[in-house]
């Protein structure tokens, strides 16, 4: 049937018609390209944050933004976008997404004052929200069995080596260019990744592929974005972000339960749509797979916590003792390599072992961010900071063993011409934990640091970040159980 591939042992995408064969290989490394930079743009932002300060004469305020500002944007139009991708090809949709994520790093590099960076810091995160869920949806469409653990497993490696080389990259970059044009260089980073990217998939991708479906249908699609149910889910999100950010009064929180409302309404409004033949934006029975809710679910609740530990980090060394942005990275090499390889060992297993390798992942990293805690208490008493490339490096297991084994999860049930929704329903989850995380960490650490310096703002929010990720264990311990007490039943 046109436009369909099948596997085949020379890992080969062909469409009947159509003189030309694409190697799924090849989409896999272009596929990882933005990937890598869009995760880099939100770890190697948390080493700037102290030489923006000083470069551009942000307030606390602004450097919030620019962590949670990206984070919301990354997450809030994934769902939309995976629709579009599923709906009328996913190739053109990433081709797009990273163009948008290209230029405007290249504006950010450029930026004269804080608002203007934040500003385009926001177009940043709109332009890797299109790509990231086509990522996910091609996975899904063109990779199966094994062969998708495998991919998903890069995916994990990528994500995790971008995520902990990030620090370590900005602090290199700041350390030769000067903290004044070190912030800005480590935004052009992005900008020949994306080029490459871009050329690449011009290239290799199988456009042909998604024309063949089109033509196959024999008219063309019709496009049902559902834009109400759009606008709710995202008035939805930055409600319930907004007062983690806003620095009113108590009125602020009255915003959280309007973003609650919001989400109960777009749900209401989402079941109604499909009910009256609708093409919902967003199929509610995807949460009937108890593999994409719950794992999405503990991947939300990782990232509310998870990915502000090294903010933290590198806002106590630089901050609090002074040290150079060059060493702050430094110290998450140990994190990175350790993320890298399990993330490697993860994808291989995580078919056969895939929820037991989350509980460990997620112990991993909750022991990682006590001892982190433990080792910046212990620096008032003489103790180096060095002793965190020890403890960083359980989170980075933590996180290489979460991130395949999780993804792997989450879409094993799902079907192939969902994959972008899906893919973006998750995403979109985690990219608005990671923004309310960021906005909250950032808050806890600077009230408790005004109030009882450095050291005691980030062992306050160690001490948070910690008992977030406990929280994803517990999902994660529940869901392993009911696994295990399923089982003789299924059997």
């Amino acid at each position: 049937m046109a436009g369909r591939s099948e596997p085949n042992p020379r890992n080969l995408v062909r469409v009947e018609g159509v003189d030309r064969t694409f190697h799924r290989g090849r989409i896999l490394f272009v596929l990882m390209l933005p990937l890598f930079a869009s995760m880099l743009a939100v770890s190697a932002i948390n080493v700037a944050l102290p030489t923006i300060n000083a470069g551009l004469g942000a307030t606390s305020t602004d450097l919030q933004w620019l962590l949670a500002g990206y984070a919301l944007a990354f997450g809030v139009l994934q769902i939309p976008a995976g629709r579009l991708g599923d709906v009328t090809g996913r190739g053109m949709w990433f081709v797009v997404g990273l163009a948008v994520f290209t230029l405007s790093s290249l504006a950010c590099a450029l930026a004269p004052d804080p608002l203007v960076l934040n500003a385009f810091r926001l177009v940043q995160g709109l332009g890797a929200g299109i790509f990231m869920p086509q990522t996910t949806g091609m996975i899904q469409q063109y990779f199966s069995g094994g062969g998708r653990a495998k991919a998903f497993g890069l995916f994990g490696i990528t994500v995790s080596a971008s995520v902990a080389v990030g620090p370590l990259l900005t602090g290199t970059i700041i350390s030769l260019f000067g903290e004044r044009v070190g912030w800005r260089v480590s935004f052009l980073v992005n900008v020949p990744i994306g080029l490459v990217g871009i050329v690449l998939a011009l290239l290799w991708f199988p456009f042909e592929t998604e024309r063949a479906r089109r033509k196959e249908r024999g008219v063309r699609p019709r496009i049902d974005l559902d834009p109400v149910g759009a606008v709710l889910v995202t008035a939805a999100a930055f409600s319930l972000m907004w007062p983690f950010m806003a620095h009113g009064g108590p009125a602020t929180w009255l915003v959280l339960p309007v973003g609650v409302v919001l989400l109960w309404v777009w749900v209401l409004w989402e079941r109604r749509y499909l009910a009256r033949g609708g093409d919902p934006m967003v199929d509610l029975a995807l949460f009937r797979f108890r593999s994409f809710s719950v794992q999405t679910g503990v991947s939300a609740l990782l990232m509310l916590g998870a990915t502000s530990v090294f903010v933290t980090v590198a806002l106590f060394m630089q901050n609090g003792l002074h040290m150079s942005a060059f060493a702050t990275g430094l110290i998450g090499l140990p994190n990175a390599v350790v993320s890298a390889v399990a993330a490697w060992w993860s994808g291989r297993h995580a078919m056969a072992h895939g929820r037991r390798i989350v509980v460990a992942g997620l112990l991993s990293h909750v022991v990682g961010t006590l001892g982190t805690l433990g080792v910046i208490a212990a620096t008032a008493y003489g103790l180096s900071a060095w002793w965190l490339l020890v403890t960083l490096a359980f989170g980075g297991l933590g996180m290489g063993l979460i991130g395949s084994a999780n993804q792997t999860l989450s879409m094993s049930d799902v079907p192939r011409h969902n994959g972008g929704t899906a893919g973006g329903v998750k995403s979109t989850a985690e990219r608005v934990a990671t923004a309310m995380g960021n906005a909250t960490m950032t808050a806890v650490f600077f009230s408790v640091t005004a109030a009882a310096g450095h050291r005691t703002g980030a062992v306050a929010t160690l001490a948070v970040i910690a008992t977030i990720v406990g929280c994803s264990l517990l999902l994660a311990s529940l869901d392993l159980r009911h696994e295990r007490t399923a089982a003789p039943a299924g059997r």
